[in-house]
């Protein structure tokens, strides 16, 4: 038999249970879970994203993670295109609200200021959590588009850079080279200068002020730890003391009590990644999960990776999981060839389970396996994929199943997944392209259960769950008492 399964419970790393307790009735301890949500409205204005609060918080989102809103270079006379080549009508790329030159609020991709505040007072109204993408690390690639102001504040343009800043790192896995010197020709800021901290940290407080409730920290690999070598110009690597409100900045302090905040940083993994060590700051990508899982989709087989771990040192409770990410579809578009329905099956897999912070990417409105860019406008929703019935059905499945411990499940041959949450209920995803039969041991009471989504029935009899699957489909199901 090649039933493969395994339990994890959130508040500690993997609690495997044994075969008979977890077949069988008996309703398992309460444990820690995380039960949120973050829907990544990549490249939505704030006008846009507020346009569709409603639609966000009725798909069981609790967080909205925006594109960087800080002052941003201005490339190609302005365009708004998502992305565009050489002979191109419409100009534009997405990647330059990643290239700032001041540290306010508004820029021309996604809204003013003034855009910015109504769209935290829709995110207010409809009780939607606001994560703001943040990239103190480097400025523009064109180190003349910085603005004198913030020249300025930081001390002068001299002081802004790292000794050797503006070099191209040559190996990422040397640490002073990685925390110290230009990533993809982007000039690395010297974010031990006291004088940039203040200056980073009042923008991080009006954000605060206008409601935000986290950040992402972008490359945050790239910002060292007080283990890493110090740069020639710096006194302390204490960047990450000062972000997560450990210590003030000349008088300026985190306005708010850091773990009152979602913050998560893009940590990359690969050699000489000192995840652990960031892991002390704040949550962490679970990059090399997201790898895994993909290959999973694509081979449309459970078994073609291992998904019983994390891939990381660190446990489920200090990860943001995704399938996806805006930098594995629109960079090398690693993850852009895998169809809609199956990244949503990646998707429901991830939510399902009781530990991680999932994410959803939203891709671009049109887009297809041929055409990633789809309508190729920067500011625009993306597509209907994350009110699809199914995100719907897992967010909310995930609320309600607080507090339950998982076991995973897959079939001998691989292609159908059951996450089982406790006694109370269960989600089956379908990863093949072809019809599906399951039956599989269940800790669900026998009886009838009839899923939220499509209407299907499935069957646990003796602690057997039995049912057919359509393709590339999940199926959510509950007991009595559990609404969806």
């Amino acid at each position: 038999m090649r039933h493969s399964f395994f339990s994890l419970a959130v508040a500690s790393a993997v609690a495997v249970c044994a075969f008979a307790s977890c077949n069988g009735k008996e309703q398992q301890a309460l444990v820690q879970t995380d039960d949120d949500a973050i829907l990544h409205a990549w490249s939505w204005s704030f006008d846009t994203i507020a346009a569709n609060m409603k639609n966000i918080a009725d798909a069981g989102f609790a967080y909205v993670q925006t594109s960087p809103v800080n002052t941003c270079f201005v490339g190609e006379d302005g365009g708004m295109a998502l992305f565009s080549e050489e002979g191109d009508s419409v100009k534009g790329k997405w990647y330059y609200y990643y290239q700032p030159v001041d540290w306010q609020i508004g820029n021309y991709l996604l809204g003013s200021e003034r855009q910015f505040k109504s769209m935290m007072d829709s995110a207010a109204r409809y009780g939607v959590k606001v994560i703001v993408d943040v990239l103190p690390n480097h400025v523009a690639v064109d180190r003349s588009a910085v603005t004198a102001r913030m020249d300025s504040a930081v001390g002068g343009a001299d002081k802004l850079l790292h000794s050797k800043g503006m070099e191209p790192i040559t190996d990422y896995n040397d640490r002073f080279q990685c925390t110290n010197m230009a990533m993809g020709g982007l000039p690395d800021v010297n974010t031990e200068n006291p004088a940039f901290q203040k200056y980073y940290m009042d923008f991080v407080n009006r954000l605060l002020a206008y409601g935000v409730s986290g950040f992402r920290y972008d490359t945050a690999k790239h910002i060292a730890l007080p283990s890493d070598p110090l740069d020639s110009l710096s006194e302390r690597n204490n960047f990450w003391d000062v972000a997560l409100g450990r210590e003030a900045v000349d008088g300026v302090k985190l306005a708010v009590p850091a773990d009152s905040l979602f913050i998560y940083g893009e940590v990359l993994q690969d050699k000489n990644v000192k995840e652990e060590e960031y892991a002390g700051y704040m949550k962490l990508t679970a990059s090399n999960y997201g790898h895994a899982l993909r290959h999973v989709l694509e081979e449309q087989d459970y078994y073609a990776d291992s998904l019983g771990s994390w891939h990381h040192p660190s446990p489920g409770t200090k990860l943001v999981t995704w399938v996806e990410s805006h930098d594995t579809y629109a960079n090398a578009h690693e993850s852009a060839h895998i169809s809609d329905a199956a990244i949503r099956q990646g998707y429901v897999f991830l939510t399902a389970r009781s530990e991680g912070t999932p994410l959803f990417f939203s891709r671009p409105a049109g887009s297809t396996r041929q055409n990633y860019w789809g309508n190729n406008l920067v500011g625009a929703r993306g597509n209907d994929e994350f009110m699809h019935p199914e995100v719907v059905a897992v967010n909310k499945f995930r609320r309600r199943m607080h507090g339950q411990p998982e076991i995973v499940r897959a079939t001998d041959s691989g292609r159908v997944v059951v996450v089982e949450r406790g006694t109370k209920g269960a989600v089956l995803i379908n990863l093949s392209d072809g019809e599906q039969t399951v039956s599989l041991p269940s800790a669900l009471p026998d009886g009838n259960y009839v899923d939220k989504v499509h209407n299907s029935s499935f069957t646990v009899n003796n602690g057997e769950l039995s049912g057919k699957l359509a393709p590339l489909a999940s199926y959510i199901i509950t007991g009595r008492g559990v609404a969806i």
